[in-house]
């Protein structure tokens, strides 16, 4: 007898893969969690029924909420990833020598645990010691931070449970107030097949906020439609006018100098949602 697993992405439509083994399953005190090792895409972390992330494909979307903003910024030193409890972004942020500090606010302490024991190619970095794991709020985080970060990068879920008001207007000004002057942050805003509406209405918030504002996709095969967008909104310096030559070569296998500009480059339907 065989085991899949399949993902409802909407209402008429799903992902599935084939389960060899789950090695964890838990009702934490905000989600169903389950690590499950699939035969595809190697060891899966589910929340809620929702893939965020895994063994094969990780690379991709860690990469690509990271280094568009890191490379943008000339000199980030202080950078805060709120969610991303499995370590990904974290482990890219550090490839940058510029950062002194890299702090982690998940509010589930079950999933920083678990991808620690089953995803260590992916959380392997939360114990470097310019790392500092806070388990908390973290839209309370941002509303007590003030001028403090370079640059911040939003992890989160889809926007459901505890993730809904990570997509709130408010919490984009709050980011603003924890920005330094030439502050950057990014958040994941889901896919424009699905979920044009919510792009549009974040993409919205963000510009009345942020002199810049840009939106940005990568492909990631085992999130909704693999078309995966991104926000980013800055005080300062544009994406679009950073040099090719000046963004340093590091270990990514997706993300690279000519990608950053090219990744701006939006299909025409996903233009339009931002009209």
């Amino acid at each position: 007898m065989e085991l899949w697993f399949t993902e409802k992405q909407t209402e008429h439509f799903g992902i599935t893969a084939r389960v060899r083994k789950t090695h964890h399953t838990e009702e934490t005190p905000y989600q169903k969690l389950d690590m499950l090792e699939t035969a595809e895409f190697g060891n899966m972390l589910v929340l809620d029924g929702m893939v965020m992330t895994t063994e094969k494909d990780e690379f991709v979307y860690h990469e690509m909420v990271t280094h568009p903003a890191l490379f943008t910024h000339p000199h980030p030193r202080k950078v805060l990833v709120v969610g991303g409890g499995d370590g990904g972004a974290i482990r890219e942020v550090l490839k940058h020598p510029t950062v002194e500090k890299a702090v982690l606010v998940e509010i589930d302490g079950k999933v920083i645990e678990t991808s620690k024991k089953y995803l260590p190619t992916i959380s392997g970095k939360l114990e470097d010691p310019r790392v500092e794991v806070i388990v908390d709020d973290g839209f309370m985080h941002i509303v007590k931070a003030k001028n403090e970060y370079d640059v911040i990068l939003v992890d989160s879920t889809e926007p459901v449970g505890p993730a809904v008001k990570l997509f709130e207007r408010g919490f984009y000004q709050g980011i603003y107030d924890a920005l330094t002057d030439e502050g950057i942050f990014v958040a994941q805003t889901d896919n424009p097949w699905f979920k044009g509406d919510l792009i549009r209405k974040v993409f919205q918030d963000v510009k009345e906020i942020f002199p810049i504002t840009r939106l940005y996709t990568a492909n990631v095969p085992t999130y909704p439609s693999g078309l995966w967008t991104f926000t980013m909104g800055s005080k300062k310096h544009d994406p679009l006018g950073v040099k090719k030559e000046s963004i340093r070569e590091i270990a990514t296998k997706y993300y690279t100098p000519a990608l950053h500009h090219a990744c701006f480059v939006l299909p025409r339907f996903v233009e339009e949602l931002l009209k």
